[in-house]
């Protein structure tokens, strides 16, 4: 009983000094001391206090950052005893220091980065800490109050903690900017054509990261299971398997369209540029529904790629770029995938003719510019077969057949129309007066259509316009020297070339009177089989 009357007298002191202290606070909050120490109550007050109402408003923030710490109070493990919140607060930011090149393993699967903790944006989550230890024994229930107080009263004192996190939106711009690095593509199951038969080949599953799901696990961990270290943290993956089982990949053995064309008399690194593109569109799967980019298959066109300077067509003139010739792989592709009678998504003529296939039945590409693209209308998978043999691209489209053995399918190109190229004179300060050089021969322009022949038991049944190109005339380029070139005879070279005579423009340049009849020195057309649509 007298343990027990004991223990009952401890917790009524400790009421009473609750008590106590709620009865300080509410008087020092419900009142105020006059000029001459009367004290008088807020409601007695409102209208001067709500007259200072504003005053008070805009001091608040400057008095809480000049309100000084409390004795015995530590931020991680650092006196700020007596520092006013501001002060304080620069010991909090100290501690993103060290952070900023801490280093998180990032696991996705096999693969990984290390961000550090700039890459992630690292940041204070309770960047309130400092006030709260200015506020520590001034806040809270009461009896927390009288416990703050005796703890700093007894030299106990009180370390705050900082809580540090990522700022999720920061993490998932470098998720998504190291996907590449991160993700693991998946490699559908195929097919390989060896000695003219096909052979299964198993893909492999791939691992792709969930950004949005992986960012809020980075941000978590930090904030609640990081010890300050370099770590590692695996993130959140998206399994997906490789599609096209082999029974489905076993009915692909029928021959359904097939097309090649001659690249013989190509320059060296044309012919490697033909060779190179056709090696990355060869073996190419498309599922059903699937749709085949020829641009993305066989770009980017660099050196490092495999690709060589090449002729290639640009704003109505040839130049050398790097992968000159592709187009003769995509047109090559385009008349065998239209023999398939697979779905055309996309198909450029290309800006001037060419001669490796008849008029209409190019197909252009030009990186971030022309792409061809076909889609895989059959219930079935379709594979691309690609080769060069004897100066020839050969291209063919195997699936399952399905059509009438007894129908057939041509393609008949149409001319339409045509227009005869011009000449074009420009002045090169690179070469001296008195000289013509030609840069370019003349492409004459078209418009052609290709129709679509059906024919069953060799008898037509329909023929249907399958698509339609116009390809711009080219005109023969002259460079005249204009190094040296005085301004009389610079005026009498502008006055030929006004009459677009060529003849007249020689003769002006010699010197000579202009002929009155205009010989034909021009060579005849160019041949356009190097040229090509390339990025333009």
């Amino acid at each position: 009983m007298n343990i027990l009357r004991k223990d009952i007298l401890i917790i009524l002191s400790i009421v009473a000094l609750a008590v106590a202290f709620v009865g300080v606070d509410s008087i020092a909050a419900n009142s105020s001391t006059n000029s001459s120490g009367n004290t008088s109550f807020n409601s007695t007050s409102n209208a001067s206090s709500s007259d200072s109402k504003d005053k008070k408003d805009s001091s608040a923030n400057e008095d809480s950052n000049e309100k000084t710490i409390p004795e015995g109070i530590t931020i991680e493990g650092q006196d700020v005893s007596g520092q006013t919140v501001e002060k304080a607060q620069k010991t909090v930011e100290s501690t993103l220091g060290n952070t900023k090149s801490t280093v998180f393993k990032l696991v996705a699967g096999e693969k990984s980065v290390d961000a550090t903790g700039k890459d992630l944006d690292l940041c204070i989550k309770n960047d309130d800490v400092a006030q709260r230890a200015a506020n520590y024994g001034n806040e809270g229930n009461p009896l927390y109050r009288f416990k703050a107080h005796k703890d700093v009263e007894s030299g106990r004192g009180k370390d705050f903690k900082v809580s540090l996190t990522a700022k999720n939106a920061s993490v998932a711009k470098y998720l998504e900017k190291n996907k590449a690095s991160l993700d693991t593509r998946v490699i559908n199951n195929g097919l390989k054509r060896v000695d003219g038969n096909f052979q299964y080949v198993p893909g492999t599953q791939g691992k792709i990261v969930d950004v949005n799901q992986s960012a809020d696990k980075i941000a978590d961990f930090i904030s609640k299971g990081w010890d300050g270290n370099n770590s590692q943290i695996d993130l959140i993956v998206e399994t997906k398997d490789p599609i096209g089982s082999q029974e489905e990949l076993q009915s692909v053995h029928d021959k359904l369209g097939t097309y090649n064309t001659d690249f013989s008399s190509s320059a060296a690194g044309r012919a490697k540029n033909v060779r190179n593109g056709c090696e990355k569109i060869n073996g190419s799967i498309i599922y059903p529904g699937e749709t085949f980019s020829v641009t993305e298959a066989v770009t980017p066109f660099t050196a490092e790629n495999g690709y060589e300077l090449a002729g290639s067509y640009e704003n109505g003139t040839t130049v050398e770029t790097y992968g000159g010739g592709i187009c003769q792989v995509s047109s090559t592709l385009y008349n065998a995938v239209i023999r398939a009678e697979l779905e055309i998504v996309q198909r450029n003529n290309h800006s001037m003719i060419v001669s490796y296939v008849p008029k209409s039945a190019d197909a252009a590409i030009a990186e971030g510019i022309l792409d061809f693209k076909f889609k895989n209308n059959q219930s079935t998978p379709i594979y691309i077969e690609g080769y060069c043999e004897g100066g020839k691209i050969y291209f063919s489209v195997y699936g399952k057949e399905t059509r009438d053995p007894n129908r057939t399918i041509d393609f008949v190109s149409e001319e339409t129309s045509k227009t005869d190229p011009g000449i074009t004179f420009k002045y090169d300060a690179t070469k001296p007066a008195g000289t013509m050089t030609k840069e370019q021969g003349p492409h004459t322009g078209y418009t052609a259509r290709l129709w679509k022949v059906v024919s069953v038991n060799g008898q037509e049944q329909s023929r249907n316009v399958f698509n339609n190109s116009t390809y711009k005339p080219g005109n023969t380029i002259y460079a005249i020297g204009s190094a040296g070139l005085a301004p009389d005879a610079k005026a009498r070279i502008d006055a030929a070339i006004a009459t677009n005579d060529e003849g007249a423009v020689r003769a002006a340049i010699s010197g000579a009177p202009a002929p009155t009849t205009t010989p034909d020195p021009a060579a005849p057309e160019a041949a356009p089989a190097e040229g090509e649509a390339a990025p333009q």
